[in-house]
């Protein structure tokens, strides 16, 4: 029995041809928004690649990318099918061509649904990216004299100004690394002597951040250095006191503008993919609409059209029989259930054990 099968007139199929024209190019437009969106993420993405590690973020933008390539040509294409679906003559051009048609877009409609959950279970990876980047990032801060690392000072500035934010996971992380260049310390003050003996590395560790901590909207001037000392500053406890630098890590900043972006996205694409389903919905109406009236051979009659010809559970064991039997040459076959009647035939021969058989005489 047909799943969801509607009647339909010469004048519905007309209306239904014209209807899925439109929207076939309104899909166009939908794949050149996917397009674009995938390629606005991976702009942002590439801005802070400086600050990432390498990874498989870029799995998601290059995703919607091919994927609203792909929609163009598709939707491109179901608008002259279904353009020319308006007259019977010239669909029989296109007879065979649809059922293949529906298939792969029902495959490419799945895609648009695979990318836009992407966008949502992305968030693991990209946050392991943002903290190795930006593990190394901070950690080659006072490299400004060596090439390839010479940028990451300014980028890692930038970075904390733009995004209000301070570290790696807190302002504490500088703590732990000698962000200040070689070239800026005085070999001859004690006090650089004794920190950098005081520890095993031979680093000089400060209990103070980089200028692009601050935060300007504090009323008061910006302590960035001796953070831990009350004693180095007028009426000033670090334990209760709110400190006038960002507390917020980068990688909870960057994280959380970034998951912001792909929700929004991820919106965008589930959207698109519902509108997609529609209209794929609607092609199958008029496939088989068109393909029964063709069977009937009137062009101008009623004809039925439906989304499976058979229930679920008949199309899905008709499916399975045909992906079994799959590239297995020279077997019976069991998609229709029953034995190849031309294999096996038991040879009946009335009783007669002996008989002759006649031969063809020989042309002269």
């Amino acid at each position: 029995m047909a799943v969801l099968k509607v009647k339909f007139t010469k004048t519905k199929r007309d209306k239904l041809a014209q209807i899925l024209w439109i929207l076939n190019w309104v899909s166009v437009v939908s794949g050149i928004i996917l397009f674009s969106l995938g390629l606005f993420l991976k702009i942002e993405i590439k801005k802070r690649n400086e600050v990432m590690a390498k990874g498989d973020i870029n799995s998601v933008p290059n995703m919607l990318i091919s994927v609203g390539v792909i929609a163009c040509i598709i939707n491109f294409l179901g608008g002259k099918i279904c353009y020319d679906c308006s007259d019977a003559n010239k669909f029989s051009r296109w007879k065979l061509v649809m059922l293949p048609y529906i298939v792969c877009t029902f495959c490419f409609t799945f895609c648009i649904l695979v990318g836009a959950l992407m966008c949502y279970t992305m968030r693991n990876e990209l946050e392991e990216s943002l903290y190795l980047g930006l593990r190394d990032a901070i950690k080659f801060y006072k490299d400004t004299d060596i090439p390839g690392r010479c940028f990451l000072k300014k980028t890692v500035d930038l970075l904390q100004i733009g995004f209000h934010c301070c570290g790696n996971n807190g302002f504490r992380d500088w703590f732990e690394i000698q962000w200040v260049s070689a070239r800026y310390l005085n070999m001859a003050s004690k006090e650089v002597l004794d920190r950098l003996k005081s520890n095993v590395d031979g680093k000089f560790l400060v209990d103070g951040v980089p200028f692009s901590c601050c935060n300007p909207s504090s009323p008061r001037p910006c302590i960035q250095y001796q953070l831990t000392n009350n004693s180095a500053h007028y009426n000033y406890d670090f334990l209760t006191e709110e400190l006038n630098i960002w507390v917020k890590g980068c990688r909870e900043a960057l994280l959380d503008y970034y998951t912001a972006i792909m929700r929004s996205i991820g919106i965008a694409a589930l959207l698109i993919w519902l509108f997609e389903l529609s209209v794929l919905i609607g092609v199958r109406y008029l496939q088989t609409a068109m393909k029964n009236v063709l069977l009937l051979g009137d062009l101008e009659g009623e004809s039925d059209g439906w989304l499976l010809e058979n229930s679920f559970v008949e199309t899905a064991k008709y499916n399975i029989n045909i992906i079994k039997n799959m590239g297995k040459a020279n077997q019976i076959s069991t998609v229709s259930g029953m034995n190849d009647p031309n294999i096996d035939i038991q040879n009946t021969n009335c009783g007669k054990t002996n008989v002759t058989t006649k031969s063809i005489p020989a042309a002269r």
